[in-house]
């Protein structure tokens, strides 16, 4: 087993909803696995190994939250390319990376690729389960801004195309007159829109309102493509 053990107990790394969690394990040591898994299992996870990243990919794992411990090297597939096809694929899981023989480059690589933690084996128990638990938390954070994101975006979805247009005005800073003027509407047409605007998106307030345009990197289009398609009032994504 290449997990050294210490005498640090089971520590609680477990939210309430944390039985919906799982730990992958992938590596082609039969060692390691058996070692990670025992582990994983006494702080109360569920866990499931993999002796390749072709198997991971083959079971395709249901949607779930947890994180995953890669080794880099292995034979077929490496851990590298894992991540990236699970990067292309739109899966997040956080991923621990396991090396015998990382360098800086590769470590910055992964890095730079979305992994958590890029460490070395034989791994102390501490720092493995320290690693863990700062990627659970991480994976929990994603998560809770991708449910929230997913919320502000559905109540986006129920706007008319002209309260979009007056809502990408307002949290650029317009007022009602500069607003109406832009759109060649009454300034009491634009206060009904931005009425239900704010109903619609469920907010009390511009700076509420603000905060939910900046998370779905809700934007004005530049001269070029307002030129381009008289209809384009707003654009989405950073």
């Amino acid at each position: 087993m290449k997990v050294e053990q210490d005498n640090l107990g089971a520590e609680t790394l477990r939210e309430p909803d944390a039985q919906k969690e799982s730990i992958f394990v992938i590596d082609d040591d039969v060692s390691v696995r058996e070692g990670l898994i025992e582990l994983i299992k006494s702080l109360g996870f569920r866990v499931a190994a993999y002796s390749s990243a072709e198997e991971f990919l083959t079971e395709k794992p249901p949607d779930t939250s947890g994180c995953i411990i890669l080794d880099v090297f292995m034979s077929g597939m490496t851990g590298l390319k894992l991540q990236e096809e699970l990067n292309a694929a739109n899966v997040h899981l956080p991923i621990i990376f396991l090396t015998g023989r990382g360098d800086i480059p590769m470590t910055v690589h992964a890095l730079k690729a979305g992994a958590a933690h890029f460490l070395t084996k034989p791994v102390q128990e501490t720092e493995l389960i320290q690693a863990l638990k700062e990627a659970l938390n991480a994976g929990r954070r994603a998560q809770r801004q991708q449910a929230e994101l997913t919320d502000i975006s559905q109540h986006f979805q129920t706007l008319a195309p002209r309260e979009r247009e007056v809502m990408v005005r307002v949290v650029a800073g317009r007022l009602n007159k500069q607003i109406a003027h832009e759109m060649g509407i009454s300034e009491r047409t634009v206060k009904l829109y931005r009425a239900c605007v704010m109903r619609k998106m469920a907010v009390g307030s511009l700076a509420e309102l603000v905060k939910q345009a900046e998370k779905m990197g809700l934007r004005e289009p530049g001269p070029k493509a307002r030129k381009a398609d008289g209809d384009a009032q707003f654009s989405i994504g950073r």
